[in-house]
């Protein structure tokens, strides 16, 4: 699986501590992870939580990551910028608990964590904890085992809801403010990572015009 992290201005300079917990706990399941940034360094183009959100959108849609860890202050506002945009599912959580529930019961594709919230003593190992809870089991899985059935067909269920509910995201993308789009993909790294992992050539294509 590939993995985004994403992290927004006013938590930024944790990127670091997040990266290397979620590269960690990724690693051992197999899976890989490209560091999106935010990475708090000085003359980065700043980026909300909502630039985050559509950013989250373009990785997910166009194919070029299975899977996006963001955030913010508080973890909410982050969580619903992603909803806000076809193809994502988010979640939250501020434990490992949380994090494997949503895994297992809602099989999304997004998970938002709160970094400014009793990130003291001890940060980091939470987050290990947390991201190789998010990752044991293979998303979807159900919780408890007896309800994997009745999950999974409520995930479809939403899932399809979703596409009824949302618009073509390339549509989206193409009504969205240009100078917004450009600041949510203006990370250092955004075209080193996207293009070569990009599966939808209308997406690459509308955002090298821009």
């Amino acid at each position: 699986m590939k993995i985004a992290l994403i992290n927004e201005d006013s938590q930024a300079s944790k990127n670091a501590i997040i990266y290397r917990s979620l590269k960690e706990a990724a690693e051992e399941k197999g899976h890989v992870v490209y560091n999106y940034g935010m990475y708090g360094v000085e003359g980065e183009t700043r980026r909300t939580y909502v630039m985050n959100g559509l950013l989250a959108a373009i990785l997910l849609n166009s194919g070029a990551v299975d899977f996006v860890v963001t955030g913010c202050g508080t973890g909410m506002g982050a969580m619903l910028a992603c909803n806000s945009f076809p193809g994502v599912t988010c979640g939250f959580a501020v434990d490992p608990t949380d994090a494997y529930l949503f895994s297992q019961i809602n099989g999304g594709n997004a998970i938002s964590l709160p970094y400014a919230k009793g990130f003291g003593w001890g940060a980091e190992l939470n987050l290990k904890l947390l991201f190789q809870r998010l990752f044991v089991e293979e998303m979807g899985g159900g919780y408890p085992k007896e309800r994997a059935v009745f999950e999974k067909e409520n995930a479809s269920i939403l899932a399809g809801v979703k596409k009824i509910a949302y618009r073509p995201f390339i549509d989206v993308l193409k009504d969205m403010d240009k100078d917004f789009v450009k600041r949510a993909i203006s990370s250092d790294h955004f075209a080193e990572y996207f293009y070569p992992n990009c599966r939808d050539q209308e997406i690459a294509d509308y955002l090298r015009s821009l």
